[in-house]
């Protein structure tokens, strides 16, 4: 059994931000091993929502806690946790960015608070009850007031999508790995919507996320008799996990023992770094401290 244990907390400065690594070394005891909710301070997710590039990764890492392992982080990581979450909703309120993201959020934690908060003696809760419903209910405002977010219409005299050639905005619809983003931009123009419900570019999508045996399964057969590519992926999507893509993502090095964000680096010392690298992805991060 693999145990997990914190070593030591680097602060570096770069030119942008700061940069936190968290070192980790197995052990076979369970005598100062490092916590997820210890993990979770020391690891500077807050000022990581920030960059654009982390701020589905730590949004992804919250949901999975809130789903499996919200009783497990101490006092003081669950109020980093809420402080945390508290600064990505008022990010998508300012910014208005991926707001179905953090609804999805929002309604895995509600879901689990709810059920924690009625199943009290049953589950154990760090902190007061009247804590948790006063949570609970700042969830349930955050989400009337996503769900009442009015996209601002941005004032452009240049160079819009409408103005693009069909094949450069075919290509970005091929760029992304999301159904529903696809969905979402189709809704911009009707040039975009017809190029949204080409029968290849979910094809591709399939088949980029999910095995061939897994559509042997599921097939979806249109009137025509055609295979219905786009319903396949949903339907798909709801019995088989996606593949994440993520701007940057935690990686562990196997040769320092450091948790790191990969942009951002680490001074190895191995010969050979790239060698030593592994990506974490966020189901990743919470496993290495299951025991």
């Amino acid at each position: 059994m693999k145990i997990y244990t914190l070593q030591k907390i680097v602060n570096l400065q770069p030119r942008k931000g700061r940069k936190t690594t968290v070192g980790i070394t197995q052990i076979h005891n369970r005598h100062g091993y490092c916590t997820l909710g210890e993990a979770f301070n020391r690891l500077d997710f807050s000022s990581a929502i920030q960059d654009i590039r982390r701020f589905n990764y730590v949004v992804k890492l919250l949901q999975l806690i809130a789903k499996s392992q919200l009783t497990s982080l101490s006092g003081a990581a669950q109020k980093n946790y809420f402080n945390i979450l508290d600064k990505i909703v008022r990010k998508v309120m300012e910014d208005q960015y991926n707001p179905r993201l953090i609804k999805d959020l929002l309604q895995d934690l509600s879901s689990t608070l709810c059920i924690l908060i009625r199943g009290v003696g049953k589950s154990v809760l760090v902190g007061n009850i009247n804590i948790w419903i006063c949570r609970l209910e700042t969830i349930l405002l955050w989400q009337q007031q996503l769900k009442n977010l009015q996209m601002n219409k941005q004032v452009n005299n240049g160079l819009t999508l409408s103005d693009l050639p069909l094949h450069m905005l075919s290509n970005i619809l091929h760029r992304l790995s999301d159904g529903w983003d696809i969905i979402t931009l189709g809704q911009v123009t009707p040039t975009l919507y017809m190029l949204s419900e080409d029968r290849q570019l979910w094809k591709k999508l399939c088949q980029y996320h999910f095995a061939e045996k897994q559509f042997c399964r599921h097939l979806i057969l249109s009137e025509k008799g055609h295979i219905d590519w786009k319903l396949m992926y949903f339907a798909l999507q709801k019995c088989y996990p996606i593949k994440e893509q993520y701007g940057d993502t935690l990686h562990f090095c196997r040769h320092c023992s450091i948790l790191f964000w990969k942009d951002g680096g680490h001074p190895c010392t191995a010969s050979d770094p790239n060698t030593c690298l592994m990506p974490v992805s966020p189901q990743h991060f919470i496993d290495l401290f299951k025991f």
